[in-house]
């Protein structure tokens, strides 16, 4: 319960482990190192690894609650893109949220939102707390959104989508049709982006799970009125990177003394997040690919969907040996001296952590993303959906900490031997020790960050002393 002297800050996460994992690590930081009452709100799902999450210890001052489902099967098309399905899901939780905050003998000083919980400033404004937007990815994919949504819809579509031209982002790297966002392909998603940047400007500033010194150019663009700070209109903090700390999970007795066994470096950890998988062909030649590198590997392994976003499916029939039928015939024979194959899901955090880790083939979602580099580890991009394109370019090409098949994950199949040579490079040859040289360096760099009197902790501290004032104004 807080007191009437300690700040007590609302933060709400939207659907997603995406979300859902930054929010909870922001809470955590912001009761352990600026002594907050933190209550966090999210939409109830039942997704097993959320569970998991949400089971883990927790610190004292932190609350977590759960809002109740609501089903807006009534309410959207089938076909509705999933930006819009969350803005809809999150709009339908705000008369459980308001009852939950109303009922509150101390109510929060602040509401933290994820981008897509941004209507629920309403309710901050009804009860007086100021009001704060979380992008739990990076500051270009801000910059993206609000210049995106500064430009005519038509502009973007005949030159940048139709016409594949780059989109050029005052101050910042340009953004290429290759590495676009699925949201500027659709009219409707250019609308949703162009709400959110405008809900945001009415914030009493934004946190990005970044920090300065990753993404200086950047930063200082989304600051300069001269290029995007004339859009936003609001302070910028950098907090990041927040991500999941490996104490709080638990390996897999069979995990941990198999990477146990092995020397040091010598894994590459492949994993397409909570919800990404591969089509059945394209499962297919990543096997064929590990096999034939004869490079030691864990790979988490969910049954195969022609949606990315993972439509998860019975498992099928195994053949003599116990490999899936959607698995080349006899891998785990095969693989049984270099391979560990674990199904559905696997504590990442700690498994990148792991000293025998030395490579992690991603669907370079940003939790995922932050994760490698705080655990120096090396990537090769695997991008599916979402902002992970652009992910993918600002590893290859900024941080040169990844590499990248030559075709497109989510247009084309890459192939078993380009596979092969991505894990033999990023593991044995040199271009792959210079990419573990460089991301040891960003590891220590962010660790910098987030120390007291590093950037991320003093952009946090800030949000702090604000939040003290007007609460000190508040009584």
């Amino acid at each position: 319960m807080p007191n009437n002297a300690q700040p007590h800050v609302a933060l709400l996460a939207s659907p997603g482990m995406g979300h859902l994992i930054p929010i909870i690590e922001l809470g955590k930081r912001m009761v352990s190192h600026h002594e907050f009452h933190v209550t966090i709100f999210f939409v109830a799902s039942d997704h097993a690894s959320i569970t998991s999450l949400l089971k883990s210890p927790t610190a004292h001052n932190l609350d977590i609650v759960a809002l109740p489902f609501v089903d807006i099967s009534g309410l959207i098309e089938p076909n509705t893109h999933l930006v819009t399905k969350l803005l809809v899901i999150m709009r339908e939780s705000l008369p459980s949220l308001r009852s939950l905050i109303a009922a509150m003998k101390i109510r929060p000083t602040a509401l933290i939102v994820d981008l897509f919980g941004a209507d629920a400033f309403e309710i901050a404004q009804e009860f007086g707390m100021l009001k704060y937007v979380f992008v739990t990815t990076n500051a270009w994919f801000l910059a993206v959104i609000f210049h995106s949504s500064s430009l005519d819809k038509q502009v973007i579509l005949e030159g940048h989508v139709k016409g594949q031209k780059p989109l050029k982002i005052p101050g910042c790297k340009s953004l290429f049709f290759k590495d676009t966002l699925e949201s500027l392909h659709d009219i409707d998603s250019v609308d949703e982006s162009e709400f959110i940047g405008t809900k945001m400007t009415k914030s009493n500033g934004i946190l990005i799970n970044t920090w300065q010194d990753l993404e200086s150019s950047t930063i200082a663009a989304l600051r300069d009125n001269n290029y995007l700070g004339g859009l936003i209109k609001v302070p910028i903090y950098p907090i990041g990177p927040l991500v999941r700390q490996e104490g709080k999970q638990v390996l897999d007795k069979q995990v941990k003394q198999w990477l146990d066994k092995q020397p040091i470096e010598s894994v590459i950890y492949v994993s397409f997040g909570s919800g990404g998988t591969l089509s059945a062909k394209q499962m297919t030649e990543l096997a064929w690919g590990l096999e034939q590198s004869q490079r030691k590997f864990i790979w988490v392994v969910r049954p195969p969907s022609n949606n990315a976003l993972g439509s998860y499916f019975t498992i099928g029939k195994t053949d003599g040996d116990g490999t899936p039928d959607y698995l080349p015939q006899g891998f785990f024979t095969r693989t049984k001296d270099i391979g560990l194959v674990i199904p559905m899901w696997a504590p990442q955090a700690q498994i990148l952590s792991h000293p025998s880790v030395g490579g992690f083939l991603s669907h370079c979602g940003w939790n995922s993303t932050l994760e490698s580099i705080t655990n120096g580890v090396p990537m090769i991009a695997w991008p599916l959906y979402a902002e992970q394109k652009m992910n993918a370019a600002m590893l290859t090409e900024d941080f040169e900490i990844a590499v990248r098949p030559k075709v497109s994950t989510t247009e084309e199949i890459v192939g078993r031997g380009e596979i092969e040579g991505m894990v033999r490079m990023m593991m044995a040859d040199k271009e792959g020790h210079a990419m573990k040289n460089i991301v040891k360096e960003l590891k220590q760099n962010a660790e910098k960050a987030l120390d007291k009197g590093g950037s991320s902790y003093n952009s946090l501290s800030q949000v702090a002393q604000d939040c003290l004032h007007h609460l000190q104004v508040q009584y």
